[in-house]
């Protein structure tokens, strides 16, 4: 009765060219796919999703962070501090549209994640939000820790989903948002049933098709056809 996590949605004012920053930054290995969708508005101060991404090495962390510099990427504070001081051991930038995004240093934690270390959601309660994507997914509980609760990806291959504790409350359509599929043998109707059971509320039909939904802080997510 669980869902498939199979998409990880940007808004984007240019999605050919912010498609172009992140699949030159390094080959997509995650068993979920980026979409890219042309959106006109503004971004409205910092994203409740952004990607973490994982390092080997800090040669490789070093790399990663020059490759996203040359690709049109920038440095950005969103409270650790500049650069230059290395207050914290990862890197945050901010792609070519300002999607917020971290390159951490080595952590044995996502060893085998692939490229994706996590995506990471703020959350007022992030302990509720966890337990709801993880009866949604069926994914597991692998971290709880005071700021931060994770889920495990099924057979610990490809990226986390963690869930940041946050004051701030959600304002804005997010740029950043899950599409998910129920699986085969199981209707979409059925699956919309099970995650407004779970506290997720229903927005109505998108343009392709399937059911946009939000969990139970707002955050919106799409539900589409079995696979």
């Amino acid at each position: 009765m669980t869902a498939r996590l199979v998409n990880l949605v940007f808004d984007s004012a240019l999605p050919r060219d912010l498609a172009g920053f992140w699949e030159g930054l390094f080959s997509w290995d995650a068993p979920f796919e980026p979409a890219f969708r042309s959106e006109q508005g503004p971004k409205h101060g910092k994203n409740r999703l952004h990607l973490d991404l994982a390092s080997r090495s800090p040669e490789h962390q070093a790399a990663l962070v020059d490759r996203a510099l040359s690709l049109g990427a920038r440095h950005i504070d969103v409270g650790q501090g500049p650069p230059e001081e290395k207050r914290v051991p990862w890197v945050v930038l901010a792609d070519p549209e300002g999607n917020e995004f971290c390159v951490l240093e080595p952590r044995e934690q996502y060893e085998g994640t692939g490229a994706i270390a996590s995506v990471v959601t703020d959350a007022l309660d992030p302990e509720r939000l966890a337990r709801f994507w993880s009866a949604a997914l069926g994914w597991e509980i692998g971290v709880r820790e005071e700021a931060i609760v994770g889920l495990r990806p099924p057979g610990g291959r490809g990226p986390w989903v963690e869930f940041l504790a946050s004051e701030d409350e959600k304002r804005h359509r997010n740029r950043l948002r899950f599409e998910i599929a129920p699986r085969r043998g199981m209707s979409r109707a059925a699956a919309v049933r099970r995650l407004r059971e779970l506290g997720a509320t229903g927005l109505g039909s998108t343009k392709r098709g399937g059911e946009t939904m939000t969990d139970p802080e707002g955050n919106e997510f799409s539900v589409l056809s079995p696979r």
